[in-house]
């Protein structure tokens, strides 16, 4: 699936049956790969920048599952381990983990930190950049 694609229904290349959007929230291991995603897709990106010792980081990750699920197709869920990859968190001046900046078009439009529940994530989303359903 290529980023450009995002939002648009995407078949198989061999059968051609159409396939379910990304509805889970993708690792991102390299800056290339990030900058990839961030710049080039459809739809907007939410960045869940976490490390594997933070215990709050631990407590949202199934929050931020739960909205990708129900985001599927309208917007893609990142995750950013800032330990693997620290350049990213400098870079965006992460300053406490977890923190959730949303990307459109290459741009940040918005930053939360702090471990939320799935509906206060979906309205911090939506208040950055509503979500077309």
């Amino acid at each position: 699936m290529r980023y450009e694609g995002l939002g648009k229904p995407f078949r198989c290349g061999q059968c051609q049956h159409k396939l379910q959007p990304i509805g889970e929230p993708v690792e991102v291991h390299s800056d290339l790969a990030f900058e990839a995603l961030v710049t080039h897709s459809a739809v907007p990106v939410l960045v869940d920048f976490w490390a594997p010792w933070c215990g709050p980081c631990k407590m949202v990750a199934p929050e931020v599952r739960k909205v990708a699920r129900e985001t599927a197709g309208r917007l893609l869920i990142a995750k950013v381990n800032t330990e693997e990859m620290p350049t990213l968190g400098y870079r965006f001046r992460v300053a406490a983990i977890p923190t959730m900046a949303l990307f459109r078009n290459g741009l940040e439009v918005a930053r939360q930190a702090g471990a939320m529940p799935a509906p206060q994530i979906q309205k911090f989303i939506e208040q950055a950049e509503p979500v077309k359903s």
